[in-house]
């Protein structure tokens, strides 16, 4: 999972660097309507994936966390151990699969 961690800022990292509005000249130039319609949609495609990729980066570091407590594997939500085939997927899972389910609904 610390491998995913390092994975994951490199990925946050790159898609700030390539925001559009990340240019200090996006905010002076006179670009036509539909670029600025593109980079708006840049933008916002990847404020989106930094914030999935955040989200995904906390919940590793939860489940690091975890670990150190020795409480990793178990549902936050029912306390019951997690399947190690869940957990070999989804190495973050925070709920077991019925839990899960519960949550979304």
């Amino acid at each position: 999972m610390e491998k995913e961690v390092k994975k994951l800022q490199k990925q946050i990292e790159d898609l700030k660097k390539n925001d559009p509005f990340a240019d200090p000249e996006h905010a002076t130039d006179n670009a036509a309507v539909d670029t600025d319609v593109r980079e708006q949609v840049g933008h916002d495609t990847i404020e989106a994936e930094i914030k999935a990729l955040q989200r995904k980066l906390s919940d590793i570091n939860l489940a690091l966390q975890k670990m150190k407590k020795g409480k990793y594997g178990m549902c936050e939500r029912c306390g019951l151990a997690i399947p190690v085939a869940r957990l070999k997927l989804l190495p973050e899972a925070r709920y077991d699969v019925d839990c899960e389910q519960k949550l979304r609904r």
